[in-house]
């Protein structure tokens, strides 16, 4: 007998270690490499009381503040730090944790509701606006944001986080009433910058194969590509030439491109390598413009140009800055024509057509096909008499 019950005592702690406890509703969002698991019977959903206005939200505010959501922002927060998430790439956490929580297609407005409230509870200054039947999502942002809405309350600029989920039917003008709420504790500016790329499961991963000729011979590359990072950019805004040149290829992607470009340049001249890299960014990829690609102007981040079919100049001079920049670590410069976005980069010395900016003289580098076969210091005749601004300027720390 004693046997017996010391068996099932074992039995009892072997499942109590390896299943969920009794009552738990486990949601496991499996989108990064290492899933975001949590207990979704601790966050029972919230109902929308009539229309969505200003007193329907703050009645919704005042009911999720008497349930027991703190567990579940702690658990938020810290995958956040575990993880290094910037600020976009948590966002697009906190989205997948209120479509589980309200599914989107359900209920758009009190999906709208649970994204603001657990940004706000993960420490970001979010504010509500209503009008015509919409509920608007802005945040806190002191960035040049050049495609999306914003507003100002009290001399700080806030930006519009759902306005793509509006598209034409968005009102620009006296439209969005804002809520007078704010939540005690949400201060904190939000960023699109983007320093690091998440981790995704290996198998989540697909190799694309891209070739090139330089110089007779044929130069082929397997590149591992995901569509996570398509998912990601999805609505991304447009941000300014900085922060768009500075965002980084996954590890995978990473390791499947850099090193070979790097065994392929290493006995070349810098010039000869910087060479190698243009015409890499200019014939390994197609050339279409955004309009018949997106249907609309869409700046591309390096991997996402590894990974689409076509790509525009904006694409190719963000892949060609990435390259440079990882191999040769060379001083740069962003030109931007009126329908044209093009790269120079500064050598010992200049090359053919050079511009001179800070003192410096930087050679003109096409990383698009320009229907004829340009060199370094070579500009397309099309642009030699159009005006042109400096948009970035990288200096190699």
């Amino acid at each position: 007998m004693r046997i017996c019950i010391r068996y099932i005592l074992i039995l009892f702690i072997g499942l109590t270690c390896t299943a969920p406890l009794w009552g738990q509703q486990l949601d496991t969002i499996d989108f990064f490499k290492k899933p975001f698991v949590f207990d979704r019977s601790y966050t029972p959903q919230i109902q929308i009381q009539g229309k969505t206005d200003e007193q329907s939200i703050l009645l919704f505010y005042k009911d999720i503040e008497s349930r027991e959501y703190t567990l579940l922002i702690q658990q938020l927060t810290a995958f956040k730090v575990e993880n290094n998430l910037n600020d976009w790439l948590y966002y697009q956490l906190i989205r997948q944790v209120s479509e589980a929580i309200s599914p989107k297609a359900e209920n758009y407005h009190r999906y709208t509701l649970y994204k603001w409230y657990l940004m706000n509870k993960s420490g970001y200054d979010a504010r509500l606006a209503v009008g015509d039947d919409q509920v608007i999502f802005y945040i806190k942002n002191k960035e040049d944001i050049s495609d999306i809405p914003f507003f100002d309350i009290d001399g700080q600029q806030f930006t519009c986080l759902n306005y793509h989920d509006y598209g034409k039917l968005f009102k620009r003008v006296d439209t969005y009433h804002p809520v007078n709420l704010k939540i005690p504790g949400a201060d904190r500016d939000f960023s699109y910058k983007i320093a690091q790329m998440p981790d995704f499961k290996e198998e989540s991963y697909a190799v694309k194969n891209v070739h090139f000729q330089y110089k007779d011979k044929v130069y082929e590359f397997d590149i591992k590509v995901n569509d996570h990072v398509a998912d990601i950019f999805k609505n991304y805004p447009g941000v300014d030439f900085e922060t768009y040149f500075n965002i980084p290829l996954t590890k995978e992607a990473y390791q499947s491109l850099i090193p070979v470009l790097k065994e392929n340049t290493k006995k070349m001249t810098t010039r000869d390598g910087v060479d190698y890299l243009m015409r890499f960014t200019r014939y390994a990829f197609l050339y279409e413009d955004d309009d018949i690609n997106f249907g609309k102007e869409k700046r591309l981040s390096p991997e996402q140009t590894l990974l689409n079919n076509y790509s525009d100049c904006d694409d190719r001079a963000g892949l060609f800055f990435f390259l440079v920049k990882e191999i040769y670590n060379l001083p740069m410069i962003a030109i931007l024509y009126p329908t044209h976005i093009t790269m120079a980069v500064q050598f010992e010395k200049k090359i053919g057509s050079a511009i001179k900016y800070e003192g410096q003289y930087f050679s003109i580098c096409e990383p698009t096909p320009q229907g004829q076969n340009l060199n370094i210091g070579e500009l397309a005749e099309k642009y030699k008499h159009e005006k042109y601004e400096i948009v970035y300027h990288y200096r190699p720390k």
